[in-house]
């Protein structure tokens, strides 16, 4: 039957282009693509309802008249692309930045990222953090609704879950790429063994003087946070007295004023769960010993006097590093210094002033300064006057006879003539000898030409303008009661050179 309604329904073409030939075939090129659309539900009725040629012709070219109107009012759809410059709008955020785990701990993941580069023309909504366990596709959002903070806790995670872990960037204008971490996350504790990091000042002894506050901040580590105990000699600390703040990374100590009981040893203990460090603060408060005890004059001799004490009942919390000792004289009963850190307890003290009445008095001192009272000698120590005579040491006579001696001999010389020239050698001896000085075995009389000098055992003989005559053999010779001795040397006179 489909055979036979298919020739009628080309015999209606041919009538049709008898009334519009042209536009009849034209017509059904454009619409095509529209009977495309649109007659897709419609189609199967139509190949239902082909018995009646006659009656489809007349629809057919309604059918194809409909679509007219339709191709010739495209201007109201044009009108729709209104939307178009709102395309822009419809961009959603670029994908966060830099999306790292900044902590794991056994039931929890912290996680940090960077805002997009590019949020949109509507702005940013926030963010949404989804996770998806290891060996699944199901991803499950965790935050219910967006939040704009760049950090976020995922809470209640079961301890030894490997997870997935994405954030979305969301705006008006959609949701962006997720940000996804390359590695799944192992949810478990990352511990970190408790250590305390003692300050170097703090390794010793600690020491403060009485009334001064005690502010001590210690550091230390470990994950989870640790728990901090302080203990003075195994037992609580009196915290009417001790004052202890904790945070996660320190302990700080505090005493407002501090006490000579506040001394003592006190532990600081870290602990995470089975794991603990331990050290220990020794606090040391001092203040001035107590005055030295028992003071008394032991002797008195010449211009001497002998001093003996015992150490303070009392020293201060702190070791006695010395004793102070002062005199006063009667006559103008003010105090000096006669000695500073003596180490021990007794002393002499000398150079006093004979007539004169002294008394003295001791002073401890430790490393807070010298206590604040002295032990005063329950006795004065009086310097007699006494008449003494000098008497000079004796000492013996040294024969200091000599006969002469030549320590330095005269030297040959040479000179030009017209030129003063000089003969040196020195001489020793005891009584002083007397000189004697020859030329040739002539002795050198009152002559102007010649000046004869000794000094210091030195002896000198000038000869003046020395002309060719005046060379030749000089001898010095040295005579006392003890004996004689004679050196002789050359001189030579030389032309003047032409």
């Amino acid at each position: 039957m489909t055979g036979k309604t298919a020739p009628p329904a080309a015999d209606p073409a041919p009538a049709a282009p008898k009334e519009e030939p042209a536009p009849a075939p034209k017509e059904e090129a454009t619409p095509a693509p529209a009977a495309e659309e649109t007659p897709a539900p419609e189609q199967p009725p139509a190949t239902e309802q082909p018995p009646a040629p006659t009656d489809n012709s007349a629809p057919v070219p309604t059918a194809e008249a409909t679509p007219a109107p339709e191709e010739g009012s495209p201007a109201p759809p044009a009108e729709p692309p209104v939307p178009e410059p709102e395309k822009p709008k419809a961009e959603p955020p670029s994908s966060p930045l830099s999306l790292a785990v900044e902590e794991v701990s056994e039931n929890s993941v912290t996680l940090t990222w960077k805002a997009p580069e590019k949020m949109g023309r509507s702005g940013l909504d926030g963010y949404v953090v989804e996770i998806c366990k290891d060996g699944s596709t199901d991803w499950a959002e965790v935050n219910k609704e967006p939040f704009l903070s760049t950090r976020y806790t995922i809470q209640d995670l079961s301890s030894g879950e490997k997870l997935h872990v994405r954030v979305k960037a969301v705006s008006a204008s959609g949701s962006s790429v997720p940000a996804t971490l390359e590695q799944p996350v192992l949810v478990r504790e990352i511990t970190q063994l408790p250590r305390i990091r003692m300050p170097r000042h703090l390794r010793q002894t600690y020491v403060r003087h009485v009334g001064d506050a005690v502010n001590l901040m210690i550091p230390f580590q470990g994950k989870p946070q640790p728990q901090v105990v302080w203990t003075k000699n195994d037992q609580p600390l009196d915290t009417s007295r001790v004052n202890i703040r904790n945070t996660d990374k320190d302990t700080i100590f505090f005493i407002r004023e501090a006490q000579r009981s506040d001394s003592g040893k006190y532990q600081l203990a870290v602990k995470i769960n089975g794991a603990e460090d331990k050290a220990i603060l020794d606090i040391r408060v001092i203040e001035p010993p107590g005055p030295p005890q028992n003071l008394k004059l032991v002797d008195i001799w010449g211009f001497n006097v002998a001093l003996e004490w015992s150490p303070p009942a009392d020293n201060g919390n702190s070791e006695i590093k010395g004793y102070t000792v002062q005199k006063s004289d009667k006559k103008s009963g003010k105090w000096f210094t006669a000695l500073e850190r003596c180490t021990r307890t007794s002393c002499t003290i000398s150079d006093l002033i004979m007539g004169n009445t002294y008394s003295f008095r001791v002073f401890a001192e430790n490393a807070c300064g010298l206590s604040e009272k002295a032990a005063v000698a329950s006795g004065v120590a009086h310097i007699e006057k006494k008449k003494t005579v000098y008497q000079p040491e004796k000492i013996p006579e040294r024969d200091m006879m000599e006969p002469p001696k030549f320590t330095q001999p005269l030297t040959d010389r040479a000179t030009t003539r017209g030129y003063n020239t000089h003969l040196f050698c020195s001489v020793r001896g005891f009584p002083q000898p007397k000189i004697i000085w020859m030329k040739n075995q002539m002795e050198i009389r009152e002559d102007p030409k010649y000046i004869a000098l000794i000094d210091q055992g030195v002896c000198s003989l000038e000869i003046r303008k020395p002309g060719p005559f005046d060379g030749g053999i000089y001898t010095c010779k040295a005579v006392n009661p003890l004996g004689e001795a004679s050196v002789d040397c050359k001189l030579d006179v030389k032309s003047t050179i032409g």
